[in-house]
C-alpha cells in the first residue's frame, strides 16, 4: 500500500484519509449514480485493500444504501457532499471528486453506457469556459 490521499468534504467537518492505491476508476452513467451525484455520472476509485481512516467529522459522515441492491453512498450530514463507503465484499469506493489531489489513476472506463442520459451525448459539443459564465 503505497499511496496515501486525503480529501474531505464541502463544509470542511469532514476530512479523512485513505492508504493504499485504487484498483479500478469508473465513470458509472447508471440511473442510480446520475441521480447520487446529481449529474451525467458518477466518478468512482476502488480499492479491494485500501484503509480508510476518518481524520475529522467522523460523527457527521451518513450512509444510505438502497434495498435490495449493492448500491450504496455516504455523504456529509451537514453539506451532503458524497464521502467515501465501506462496502460487503467489494472494499472502499471514493468518489474522485472528494480528494484533494491526483488519485494517481485515470479512468478506465465508461460503464453502463447504454443506461446514460439522453442529453449525455450533447456534453462533446458545449462551448469550454475557464470560469463562471459572463466572468471571462
Amino acid at each position: 500500500m503505497s499511496g496515501v490521499h486525503e480529501g474531505g468534504c464541502l463544509c470542511g467537518a469532514v476530512r479523512f484519509r485513505v492508504t493504499g492505491d485504487f484498483g479500478h476508476f469508473f465513470l458509472c452513467h447508471c440511473a442510480r449514480c446520475r441521480h447520487d451525484s446529481g449529474s451525467a455520472f458518477a466518478a468512482t476509485l476502488f480499492s479491494g485493500a485500501a484503509r480508510l481512516d476518518w481524520l475529522a467529522g467522523r460523527e457527521q459522515v451518513r450512509t444510505f444504501r438502497l434495498e435490495g441492491s449493492r448500491h450504496g453512498r455516504a455523504f456529509c450530514g451537514r453539506c451532503g457532499s458524497a464521502l467515501p463507503l465501506e462496502t460487503e465484499g467489494a472494499g472502499l469506493a471514493v468518489p474522485a471528486g472528494c480528494l484533494d489531489g491526483n488519485p494517481g489513476i485515470a479512468p478506465e472506463a465508461h460503464i453502463c453506457w447504454a443506461d446514460r442520459a439522453v442529453w449525455e451525448d450533447a456534453l462533446e459539443h458545449a462551448p469550454r469556459i475557464a470560469g463562471l459564465p459572463g466572468a471571462e
